[in-house]
């Protein structure tokens, strides 16, 4: 028997998608003090906690730029599958920063709504806030295309989360335009809270695919799909059958081990043939894959399956 091993194809690299990354921190940068000052010119909780969440994202786009650049070193003595999981540590920090993002912003609604205060200069801020709105909605559009095209979590992460401060600021800016409408005061910590709960739920989904993870879960259906179309166009002998087939993925990398059984009689030459145009298969068909094949052997003299167009006497 024989374990053969193929390199994945050459991702791109972490330097190229930590540029999308600068561009989703200057852009915080850009809205925090945007939405900073359109919260100090009203005193709108609501406003203050569109701010907030839009902190939450400069300080996620920092991580994420640790994390692009600790995922894009190669393997070494103390990491032999390399650093992919570091993707799902900032995903899994982003999280949490909602988390406290959101408390922050429910905390101070309850205290509005305990102490209710006028707010002032509304028009200023609500066209502040559309402003920096329209900014969040291009970047992150911008971030979830290259994340998915690169598949890196990180990337579409970070870009789900300026789309869910989007929602956010748009949610604020209606409830800005009612209370500006009608003057209903308990609009304005009422949106608030309605943004924390909101936070909370990204908050939430995105932990739990990080989760999912680091816990080395199997790939998306479709790519085991494809894995094993790959690996079946390249078998010419119905005697060779595929007995197990593994999958993994630790951020932009796939990992696949399969076992493949050939007829006993075999060389060595021919299985490990075998396993070469396999493992080069599955990396065409899927890049950045490293895919590892174990080869099995059966009974020396495999009897050819049945046709059952000419069944035998």
């Amino acid at each position: 028997m024989t374990d053969t091993a193929t390199p994945a194809a050459a991702p791109v690299s972490g330097a190229f998608l930590q540029r999308f990354l600068w561009l989703s921190l200057a852009t915080a940068v850009a809205t925090v003090v945007i939405k900073g000052l359109a919260a100090l010119l009203t005193g709108s909780v609501g406003l203050l906690s569109d701010a907030l969440e839009s902190t939450v994202n400069l300080v996620a786009a920092a991580v994420a730029i640790w994390a692009l650049r600790l995922s894009d070193k190669p393997a070494d003595h103390n990491h032999d599958f390399g650093h992919g999981k570091a993707e799902y540590m900032s995903s899994l920090v982003e999280g949490a920063l909602i988390f406290v993002a959101a408390a922050a912003i429910i905390v101070s609604a309850i205290g509005r709504f305990i102490h209710p205060q006028p707010v002032e200069s509304l028009g200023v801020g609500l066209l502040l806030s559309l402003g920096a709105s329209v900014l969040n909605l291009a970047v992150g559009l911008v971030l979830v295309h290259q994340g998915k095209k690169h598949r890196s979590i990180t990337l579409e992460a970070d870009g789900h989360h300026l789309l869910t401060d989007v929602w956010t600021s748009v949610g604020v800016l209606v409830g800005m335009g009612l209370l500006l409408l009608t003057g209903w005061h308990w609009v304005d910590p009422a949106v608030a809270l309605v943004v924390g709960a909101n936070i909370l739920f990204t908050g939430a989904k995105l932990l739990r695919r990080s989760t999912v993870g680091l816990l080395d879960a199997a790939l998306p259906a479709e790519d085991v799909g494809i894995i094993s179309t790959a690996i079946d166009s390249v078998i010419d002998d119905p005697r060779v059958t595929v007995s197990e087939l593994l999958t993994r993925e630790s951020g932009r990398q796939r990992f696949v081990q399969t076992t493949v059984i050939v007829p006993g009689h075999w060389t060595v030459q021919r299985s490990h043939d075998l396993a070469d145009h396999i493992e080069m298969a599955v990396v065409h068909a899927l890049p950045s894959t490293v895919t590892v094949v174990h080869i099995e052997p059966g009974p020396s003299e495999m009897p050819l399956p049945a046709d059952p167009d000419h069944p035998s006497i």
